[in-house]
């Protein structure tokens, strides 16, 4: 190679290189929808192919047959979600006693214990003063969850139109020899496809788990904080911890020791016991991603990409690791 063709080459990559960089800072805010764009298509790769290749109806049809099935799966369930709280929120409004007497009742026993007034006027300043922050906070969540929804629905449109030639592409530009591609696509599929599905399914089933527990020992609302127990699985380690045990206090604060001691050998028990029984099928039915892989993956995943780091940290530990393997075994292990 002459010396103008490396200047070429080597000039090439550093414009690659530095365009990408400032497009993936300048896409960031949108990277939650074209994270779900990916794990969407993997899962409904196979179902695209059937629709094309065995149906043969065009790519375009096929496509938007597909766009409504996601939108039918992931809108109604969301909906419902929300109509919940809205009409929770509603019920509190009319009846703001519901709250104030609790948490009066709760800092009337703190203070009995401590000698700490926790209202204060002080602390009720501090608490108004938080309101307005906190309601700019869940607007902004709420529209760029709008907006990545949208994005997610546009980008999958174009990878289910692109479909084996998409593929093909990136195949080709991955840095690996053949059976390495393989090895590597193997993981990528098998990890997102455990996380996308296994998620949503423990999550599910400890959060009905706990909905039951929070009933029969008298929490109050157990379908919404069964609901909120169920988004609560997916932080590693604590988890619904931090919806039961501020129940569980609750009910001690308010009179009710039994049931609050009831609650909490129930969650640990039960729940806990839930927890690791579906965790250990899915990891012998899909995946078996070790568990210091899934709670740090997850915790990096969640600073990084929002709430598709549940699926993309565990991917990106798992790569990671697959990478320094193949090193090992193309170059250490060869030049040994």
């Amino acid at each position: 190679m002459s010396l103008k063709e490396q200047y070429w080459k080597y000039s090439l990559i550093v414009i690659i290189l530095l365009l990408g960089v400032l497009i993936f800072l300048k896409i960031t805010p949108f990277l939650g929808g074209i994270l779900g764009a990916m794990t969407v298509y993997i899962l409904l790769r196979e179902h695209m192919i059937y629709l094309t290749d065995r149906k043969h109806i065009r790519r375009s049809i096929a496509a938007i047959l597909i766009l409504i099935e996601t939108i039918l799966c992931f809108l109604i369930p969301l909906a419902l979600i929300i109509w919940m709280f809205v009409n929770k929120f509603q019920d509190a409004n009319l009846n703001p006693r519901s709250i104030i007497d609790p948490v009066t009742n709760v800092a009337n026993l703190i203070q009995e214990k401590t000698g700490y007034n926790l209202l204060s006027k002080a602390n009720i300043n501090s608490i108004f003063a938080l309101l307005p922050r906190i309601g700019q906070v869940l607007m902004g969540s709420i529209t760029s969850f709008a907006i990545n929804v949208l994005v997610l629905l546009f980008v999958l449109y174009f990878m289910l139109i692109g479909g084996k030639k998409m593929e093909n592409y990136v195949n080709d530009l991955l840095p690996f020899n053949r059976r390495n591609k393989k090895d590597i696509l193997r993981e990528f599929h098998m990890v997102v496809k455990s996380n996308a599905i296994g998620v949503p399914l423990l999550a599910i089933i400890q959060g009905a788990a706990a909905t039951i527990g929070y009933m029969i020992f008298g929490a109050p609302a157990p379908v919404l904080w069964g609901v909120v127990s169920c988004f609560a699985t997916i932080i590693p380690v604590i988890g619904t911890a931090i919806v039961w045990l501020p129940l569980a206090l609750y009910l001690g604060a308010t009179g009710h020791w039994g049931n609050a001691i009831g609650l909490s050998v129930y969650a640990l028990v039960v729940v806990s016991n839930v927890d690791n029984l579906v965790r250990s099928i899915l990891q012998k039915k899909m995946a078996d991603t070790h568990p210091l892989i899934t709670i740090f993956g997850v915790i990096i995943g969640l600073a990084l990409f929002g709430f598709m780091g549940v699926i993309f940290g565990p991917l990106l530990l798992a790569i990671f690791a697959l990478c320094v393997q193949i090193f090992k075994e193309e170059y250490l292990e060869k030049e040994d």
